[in-house]
C-alpha cells in the first residue's frame, strides 16, 4: 500500500490573503503615530522594551502586550484595541478558494499547516477560519520554538505528520522557506495565486 501523501500550507499569503511584506509596517505606522512616537521603529522598540519573542515562545502574549502599551504610554483602551488591530492586520481574510480546496482533498491526501507564528495565533485563525476542521497537525513557530527557513521547523512538521520528506509538498510564499523546506527534502511550490499552487498540488498528488 502506498505511503499517505501530505500537503503542507503556509499561512499568511496562502491560506489567509494578506501581504506579508507590508501589514506589520503599516500597522505600526498607525499605532506610533497615534502614540506620537513616529521616529521608532517596532523593532527598536522591542529591543528597548525587552519585549519576549512572542514569535517563538507561548504563555507570555500578555507580558508582550502589557510592556508594549507602557512603552507607547497607552491607555487602556487604545492597548485593546491596538491588540484587535493587530489580529485584524495578521490575519487579513481568508483564502477561501484555497482553504476550501484543502477541505476537498479530504480521503487524498492529509492537510497541514506550518506558520511562522506569534501567540495567540491559533486561537484568532481558529476563530476566524476554523482552521482545526481542514488541518492537523497544525505546526506553529511560537509553539515549536523555531521558525522557517530554519530546517528544524520542516523536521518537527515531518514528526508530527508522521511522513517522509519525499510524501510532503509544500506551498509557501516566501521563495526563502520553500527553499527551506528543499534542504530537508521537501518539494514545494512558491504561491503566487491559487490556479498554478492547486495545479501544482494536483501534478503531485499523480505522481507515482
Amino acid at each position: 500500500m502506498a505511503a499517505q501523501k501530505w500537503v503542507l500550507f503556509d499561512v499568511g499569503g496562502v491560506l489567509e490573503a494578506v501581504d506579508d511584506d507590508a501589514w506589520q509596517d503599516e500597522w505600526w505606522r498607525r499605532w506610533s503615530g497615534r502614540a506620537g512616537i513616529e521616529d521608532v521603529g517596532l523593532d527598536s522598540l522591542i529591543v528597548t522594551a525587552e519585549l519576549p519573542p512572542i514569535d517563538l515562545v507561548s504563555g507570555r502574549a500578555e507580558e508582550f502586550w502589557q510592556r508594549l502599551g507602557d512603552a507607547m504610554g497607552l491607555s487602556g483602551d487604545d492597548r485593546a484595541a491596538m491588540r484587535a488591530d493587530f489580529w485584524d492586520a495578521y490575519c487579513g481574510e481568508g483564502n477561501d478558494g484555497l482553504i476550501e480546496y484543502a477541505r476537498g482533498l479530504a480521503g487524498r491526501a492529509g492537510r497541514a499547516i506550518l506558520s511562522n507564528s506569534a501567540d495567540g495565533a491559533r486561537e484568532e485563525e481558529e476563530r476566524r477560519f476554523g482552521f482545526s476542521a481542514v488541518f492537523d497537525p497544525i505546526c506553529y513557530s511560537h509553539e515549536q520554538g523555531v521558525n522557517k527557513p530554519d530546517p528544524r521547523a520542516y523536521l518537527l512538521a515531518l514528526e508530527r505528520m508522521g511522513a517522509e520528506p519525499g510524501e510532503v509538498f509544500f506551498v509557501d510564499d516566501r521563495e526563502e522557506s520553500i527553499a527551506g523546506a528543499a534542504s530537508v527534502g521537501v518539494r514545494g511550490i512558491l504561491h503566487r495565486g491559487n490556479a498554478e499552487t492547486i495545479a501544482a498540488v494536483e501534478a503531485f498528488l499523480r505522481a507515482e
